[in-house]
């Protein structure tokens, strides 16, 4: 008797599994397909299409265009603005990340949930917000011209809304792993002697460091495709405050795609390289960790 209800339990289990088996193969053949059919309708098609109208004026057009005086003044700017908004927020988004969380004060929720409103607001609206703030008309536009001091229409305008914009990338990639640190540790080090110059170099800054170049590389690619809040700010006078992003809206309304797509792709190509490099820094940290295999 218990061998045969043994025998029909195994029985009954059995062709569950078998029936089961290639249903969960099935779900997984559907959601590559899926995943993969959304990733090459939105990433790979218009990819392919900014490379076929490079090909259609010819490579020796678009790379002529890339060259111009007036596109290789835009992608420097571009390039050394950027680097200058993920420097300086890679320093005073650590700090931001360090109030907040080893510091209890008023307000501190407020803070918390501001730091998020770049994410939220339009580039747009944000352009219009420093315009309305440091236009020349406005009160504290005047007083800094009066004194010789220019932000609009000029490089330092580019760079003040690039930070806006880019500031919540660093704060929430940094304050995670701040969180995970063990507080034994530091009170170890500073029990031995250890002053807290010694402790945060030692013991804080190994443990953030992958996360601060993670998240300032990010804030790099983030800046290098900038628009909205730079074509309202920067005035976009040639090989003066015209970046590579403005440089391609004003290309199209030129009737020049060719070069626009010369300067898409030359932008494509360095956020990807810089998206590989953060992607291969953080798969080596988790194999150093052991986290993956």
């Amino acid at each position: 008797m218990t061998a045969a209800l043994s025998t029909g339990r195994e029985v009954g289990v059995g062709p569950r599994k078998i029936t089961s088996e290639p249903r969960a193969g099935w779900r997984r053949l559907s959601l590559r397909a899926l995943a993969t059919a959304f990733l090459f309708v939105f990433v790979v098609l218009p990819l392919v299409a900014v490379m076929r109208t490079v090909w259609e004026d010819g490579w020796r057009v678009a790379w002529l265009a890339v060259l111009s005086p007036v596109a290789l003044s835009a992608l420097w700017l571009t390039l050394w603005t950027a680097a200058v908004v993920a420097v300086v927020n890679a320093a005073f988004g650590t700090a931001t990340a360090w109030v907040l969380v080893r510091y209890r004060f008023p307000g501190r929720a407020f803070l918390n949930g501001l730091i998020d409103l770049p994410f939220a607001i339009p580039t747009l609206v944000t352009g219009l917000m420093l315009v309305v703030l440091y236009g020349p008309q406005e009160l504290l536009g005047h007083v800094l011209a009066a004194h010789g001091v220019r932000l609009l229409f000029a490089p330092i305008g580019i760079v003040l809304s690039l930070l806006f914009v880019t500031f919540p990338v660093v704060v929430r990639a940094v304050e995670p792993v701040l969180r995970e640190i063990d507080a034994d540790q530091e009170e170890a080090a500073q029990t031995l002697g250890a002053s807290q110059t010694k402790v945060i170099g030692r013991i804080v800054v190994p443990a953030i460091g992958p996360a601060i170049v993670t998240s300032t590389l990010l804030t790099f690619t983030r800046a290098l495709s900038e628009f909205g809040s730079v074509v309202m700010v920067a005035g976009n006078l040639p090989r003066r405050t015209l970046t590579a992003p403005v440089y391609v809206f004003g290309a199209v309304e030129s009737g020049e795609p060719g070069a626009a797509a010369a300067m898409s792709l030359l932008l494509i190509g360095l956020s990807a390289l810089l998206v590989v490099m953060v992607d291969r820094f953080a798969r080596r940290r988790a194999l150093r960790l052991g986290l993956v295999r």
